[in-house]
């Protein structure tokens, strides 16, 4: 199966963090309410609010404005793609993208005899 890398590129970016990989736990149990998170960490409002824009701008969270306060949810749809393309990326396939770069290769090496 033939993927765009870039695609994912954003998402893995936004699980490159401690404090992002732990909200993302957090919201496995269901939406929760920025104020609640907030709670869960030494982190500023200001901070938190910098980590759920890099995850619902990932598309991994959804957010919805409540009053003066957002709640978040995950988002299924996208975290059992990304968990897909991971699954497909580390597993031996059929059809391997080193397969691709073994006939390239194979090819200058003849191109040079």
């Amino acid at each position: 199966m033939k993927y765009s890398y870039a695609e994912y590129v954003p998402l893995i970016k936004a699980l490159s963090d401690e404090t992002r990989l732990k909200i993302i736990d957090m919201l496995s149990c269901g939406e929760m309410c920025a104020c609640n998170i907030l709670e869960a960490f030494n982190i500023t409002q200001p901070t938190l609010s910098y980590h759920m824009k890099i995850l619902a701008e990932s598309g991994l969270v959804k957010a919805v404005r409540d009053g003066a306060w957002m709640r978040y949810s995950l988002n299924s749809e996208k975290s059992q793609e990304l968990r897909l393309f991971l699954e497909n990326l580390t597993q031996h396939k059929s059809e391997c993208i080193c397969d691709e770069y073994l006939e390239n290769l194979d090819v200058s090496d003849k191109e040079g005899e």
